[in-house]
């Protein structure tokens, strides 16, 4: 018996030394929570959260229209920030369609369409500081017959304990510019975009992101934006300020308005 136990001690230490450590690691459970990454966007951008296989998460943006700025204090409170004015209004719903890869849908009220996916190509863990996921969209107006706007990017995101992840996000999209080829000079735009999101309580959190256009057709200001989110469970609320009310890539890349600030919210929800 003595003989036996030391054989198969040695086999079973001579497979640790041999094979890789990722071997015997236990596999990553995505549907448990990341404390520092605990939603599928910032405010617009997307992060680097996997959906589990079969789950699923719908998301409502909600972007006010009116100016902060515009008009003086009485004004302003007199529409109650906003909120009595009209808003843009977006509808997501997301699925894990494989390990690691999702897809999913957002219409916003001025009637745009964008069908999105998305596969996460790197993990961060011991090794490998970063993330990395692939992404890919197709977008267009009313209701999906206007020239559509396809787009190619990436999310390369960075964890840092539970407190605190940051994230760089080149993104192309072609069509971008709503005039016809034939009368402009840039028909594509190439953006980075840039973000953080800081836990400064259990569950309340601190989020930025900033849309650089760095080459192509880029009108207006870059959009962005911060805001303060509060997560209960499987759901999580955000107020958020952004000088825009774009939430599609395609409104990403055709910027926002250098005049105000715009109030704004998500509610999230997850399904698994």
């Amino acid at each position: 018996m003595t003989r036996q136990f030391a054989i198969r001690l040695s086999c079973v230490l001579s497979a640790a030394l041999l094979c890789p450590p990722a071997v015997f690691a236990q596999p990553v459970d995505d549907a448990a929570l990341k404390l520092a990454e605990p939603d599928f966007t910032l405010i617009a951008l997307p992060t680097a959260l996997r959906l589990p296989k079969f789950g699923s998460a719908f998301r409502v943006t909600h972007r006010f229209t009116r100016p902060l700025g515009s008009g003086d204090f009485g004004d302003l409170a007199a529409d109650f920030f906003g909120m009595d004015t009209g808003a843009q209004i977006g509808l997501e719903y997301r699925f894990g369609i494989i390990p690691s890869g999702q897809i999913g849908v957002l219409r916003t009220s001025d009637r745009e369409i964008e069908f999105f996916a998305e596969y996460g190509i790197f993990r961060q863990g011991p090794g490998r500081w970063f993330e990395v996921v692939a992404l890919a969209s197709i977008e267009g107006g009313d209701n999906f017959k206007d020239a559509k706007s396809p787009a190619l990017g990436a999310v390369v995101s960075r964890r840092a304990g539970d407190a605190v992840a940051f994230y760089v996000e080149p993104i192309w999209v072609n069509n971008s510019n709503p005039f016809p080829k034939e009368v402009v000079d840039h028909n594509d735009t190439f953006m980075i975009g840039l973000g953080a999101r800081i836990r400064i309580r259990p569950t309340v959190y601190i989020v930025g992101e900033f849309s650089p256009r760095v080459s192509g057709y880029r009108p207006g200001s870059t959009q962005g934006g911060f805001a303060i989110e509060k997560r209960a469970g499987g759901h999580l609320f955000q107020i958020n300020f952004n000088n825009g009310q774009g939430t599609t890539f395609g409104q990403l890349a055709r910027g926002g308005f250098s005049d105000s600030l715009y109030l704004g919210f998500n509610l999230a929800r997850k399904f698994f």
